[in-house]
């Protein structure tokens, strides 16, 4: 990389660093919102998939289906796009004219988590299926409310045994924000596309770009993994 390249990247008055930069951040920020969106969906997935009512494990079993097999593209689009119709209706209904638009990050975050949550349903509802019912058995023995069983027997056991599959899918919903650039958000790829056109050095921004995806997502996977080994010292293996 020549001067010239590292003066495009970096923070000086002709550098685009803080732009990268602060996309950078907006990228990680859609990705932990959608993931935390997507765990507390897949969540009560999976207590859908799971509940002895055949109604609840319809519903379940059709949100996963439905979400794992339309492309996460077009689960964007049609929120965005279709929202946005949808809002700009009944605003014409309520007396005001023009097109009204849904904010790109909301609907963005939402639309990736949907799409996440109906994988962590599956992860979720896999490691609690694998748990021990003789302690479940023992803690009811032992007097312990559904409550304190779950917090103390179900959940950390659950959450050790998706923890693999988790991070499996945070690093998917990571690389997933990029689609958000279809709609307008100004995250890492779309940054790297503005600055690649105004300088006409799209093999530059755009590799700076892969650089920094892999950081991140190399990154939280360490720590991922670090959280992994202490379940596993508190839990055994």
């Amino acid at each position: 990389m020549n001067t010239q390249s590292l003066a495009l990247v970096g923070f000086g008055p002709d550098g685009w660093g803080k732009l990268l930069l602060l996309a950078a951040g907006l990228t990680l920020a859609a990705a932990v919102c959608s993931f935390a969106l997507g765990s507390l969906l897949g969540t009560v997935g999976a207590a859908l998939k799971l509940a002895p009512n055949h109604a609840l494990r319809w519903i379940g079993t059709f949100y996963t289906t439905l979400f794992r097999g339309i492309p996460e593209i077009l689960v964007v689009y049609l929120f965005y796009f279709g929202g946005s119709l949808a809002l700009t209706h009944l605003m014409h209904l309520a007396g005001f004219p023009g097109f009204f638009s849904l904010p790109s990050f909301v609907i963005g975050v939402v639309a990736i988590a949907l799409v996440s949550g109906a994988y962590q349903t599956e992860a979720f509802r896999s490691a609690y299926c694998r748990l021990e019912r003789g302690q479940i058995e023992a803690g009811k023995a032992c007097g312990m409310s559904s409550t304190v069983l779950l917090r103390r027997i179900i959940a950390p056991q659950t959450l050790r045994f998706a923890l693999p599959a988790l991070g499996n899918i945070w690093q998917s919903v990571l690389k997933e924000t990029a689609l958000l650039s279809i709609i307008g958000l100004v995250e890492l790829l779309r940054q790297s596309t503005i600055a690649s056109g105004a300088t006409r050095q799209p093999l530059l921004f755009y590799g700076v770009a892969a650089l920094v995806y892999l950081i991140m997502g190399q990154t939280t996977a360490l720590g991922i993994r670090a959280v992994e080994k202490r379940f596993s010292r508190c839990w055994g293996r």
